[in-house]
């Protein structure tokens, strides 16, 4: 196996047994981190010279609408309604499984661009198993490390049909998939369930989901949604009651729940994706990062869609972070203490929701997440001196307040270069053709469904 020995200007690997250096070396071995430290002394096929680079584990995304990425922008001032009706109700049900693969390919080509090497693909505009495999195939022709998270559509309920709230999720599918080309665990594209849940699905539908999950070893993962609209509004304390709620599900937003709700959650080892720009955009509650921290559990961070917002992580970690932090410090005024002494909420916090909280979330901590000796060989290399970066003072200060998306070099999944002088890797002509099909799929989508951008330039 290929033997490559990274010399970094800076090493943040996150691993509190190891550390973070300056002028620190790091050793690939075929798809693996097979040493760290200063001064290795081994031996390389290959030796990179990241002298000039900040070099630190990949960001893990841990929930994206991937298949929503020819939408980008279009809904940057709707409302919640405006969303579940003109996306859900209208231009999902005008699209093909051409049209997922399209969004699923450049989608997670966008996120490796921006220093994601993990991507959670919630796609829940699946209408067939066809629909599935092709959104799976955007993913694998892209090259990132992803979890395919199955989920299911929510078409205009017809009179006399079962609304989809009482529809159980689609076993033949789960089990294609499965028992097919997502069967191990130690595949580059991993599988999980993108259930209805509680504050979505019947209570019959909840058990069965979760149930079906467990029968197939899989992660589940569901949305929630103001607690006067849960289909079942106790639901994740019914759910630990009944044994359902443990480290194999993991909850995004819960931004209508109380500290009880959040409490039970992170006693029973669920896991929760606070997606902060889409949630401070309009949710009408806070974003749990902040309460699901405080109730002693680690949160993961997510985009959600990029109809509403910026697909770049650096973007979410560094709103998760000043959110927290302006949370904790008007919460300790109002409660009448005297001012914090140190900040109450660390840059290195952050930085840990956005790798090895979702890393956790989906039970991939002990491949991903850290840059530590037998996990994968997932790396990130930021350009230290960039105008926007120098000087550095601090790596985890500049990755997290000062980095974004514009300051990524190189970045390695498993072990490949997906990234590298700035530039994808991913053939130029091909991606100007899926570039181009994007477009076109976008603007057919909307055509079909008569939607016009309102603020569009004629």
């Amino acid at each position: 196996m290929k033997r490559v020995l990274i010399r970094c200007g800076w090493l943040v690997t996150l691993d509190p047994n190891i550390g973070d250096f300056r002028s620190g070396e790091l050793l690939l071995v075929g798809n693996r981190i097979e040493a760290v430290g200063r001064n290795l002394g081994a031996t390389a096929d290959e030796i990179i010279d990241a002298s000039d680079k900040i070099v630190m584990p990949g960001l893990v995304n841990a929930h994206m609408h991937t298949w929503e990425t020819a939408l980008r922008g279009i809904g940057a001032e709707w409302m919640t309604p405006d969303y579940l009706r003109t996306i859900h109700l209208n231009l999902a049900t005008r699209y093909t499984a051409e049209d997922n693969y399209l969004g699923n390919l450049v989608g997670a080509l966008g996120q490796i661009d921006a220093g994601v090497t993990t991507l959670v693909d919630w796609c829940h505009n699946i209408t067939s198993l066809d629909m599935a495999e092709r959104a799976v195939d955007g993913l694998i022709d892209s090259g990132i490390r992803a979890v395919f998270a199955h989920g299911t559509a929510k078409p205009p309920t017809k009179e006399g049909a079962v609304p989809f709230t009482h529809v159980p999720h689609p076993r033949e599918r789960i089990e294609a998939l499965r028992k097919g080309r997502l069967t191990s665990d130690d595949n580059l594209v991993t599988l999980a369930m993108a259930i209805l849940g509680p504050d979505w699905g019947a209570w019959e539908v909840v058990e069965h989901d979760i149930r079906m999950a467990r029968e197939f070893g899989l992660v589940s993962s569901s949305h929630t949604r103001r607690r006067e609209d849960c289909v079942v509004p106790d639901g994740y304390h019914r759910m630990a009651k009944a044994g359902l709620l443990g480290p194999d599900h993991n909850l995004v937003h819960g931004t209508s729940y109380d500290r009880h709700d959040i409490q039970v959650i992170v006693d029973n080892g669920a896991s929760l994706t606070s997606t902060v720009l889409v949630e401070l955009h309009h949710h009408i509650g806070d974003p749990q990062v902040a309460a699901f921290r405080e109730a002693g559990g680690l949160p993961s961070l997510g985009i959600d869609v990029e109809p509403f917002t910026s697909g770049h992580m650096f973007r979410e970690m560094q709103a998760g972070l000043l959110f927290t932090r302006g949370r904790e410090i008007r919460s300790n005024a109002l409660r009448g203490n005297s001012p914090f002494k140190q900040m109450p909420v660390r840059s290195r916090e952050a930085l840990e929701w956005a790798t090895i909280g979702g890393a956790k979330a989906f039970r991939m901590d002990d491949k991903i997440g850290t840059l530590s000796p037998g996990k994968k060989a997932d790396v990130v290399m930021l350009r230290a001196n960039d105008i926007n970066m120098v000087p550095i003072h601090d790596p985890i200060y500049s990755i997290v307040e000062i980095a974004g998306a514009g300051n990524v070099d190189t970045v390695l999944i498993d072990g490949i270069v997906r990234k590298q002088n700035g530039k994808l890797t991913f053939p130029a002509d091909m991606l100007a053709r899926r570039v181009e099909e994007l477009t076109e799929s976008g603007a057919r989508i909307m055509r079909e469904g008569g939607y016009h951008v309102t603020e569009a330039l004629p």
